[in-house]
């Protein structure tokens, strides 16, 4: 329920207790009256602990980028570097889906370097 809806449920609900049982107390009820007082008053209790216990609703989820690498060329790293051919996300980041198809060579030349196609989480 969203927050104005509970607002104003709640209002609602306080007003329903406290004023018709409140007149009819006020004026020496009778039986019939009394026992509609107490209805009424505990059908405003009822709404409005229904209302407190309500909670917002869940945000939908937003959607993520959609990450494509199709038909990459070569690539080469040397002398320490990187060569990636498709889609890199470090440490896993994004929401959305990732999609690598056909990528090209990667080569890795020398100490320290590193290649990779396709998908790379690291």
């Amino acid at each position: 329920m969203s927050r104005g809806g509970k607002i104003t449920v709640m209002v609602a609900a306080v007003a329903g207790i406290v004023s018709t049982p409140l007149v009819w107390l006020l004026d020496s009820p009778d039986t019939g009256q009394l026992v509609g007082a107490s209805v009424q008053a505990a059908t405003g209790i009822a709404a409005l602990v229904w209302a407190l216990l309500q909670r917002p609703p869940a945000p939908a989820p937003v959607p993520g980028p959609v990450d494509v690498a199709v038909g990459t060329g070569k690539s080469k790293g040397t002398g320490g570097g990187t060569a990636h051919t498709g889609v890199r996300r470090p440490g896993g980041a994004g929401t959305g889906s990732a999609k690598a198809e056909r990528t090209g060579d990667a080569i890795a030349d020398g100490p320290g370097s590193s290649a990779g196609t396709g998908i790379d989480y690291t």
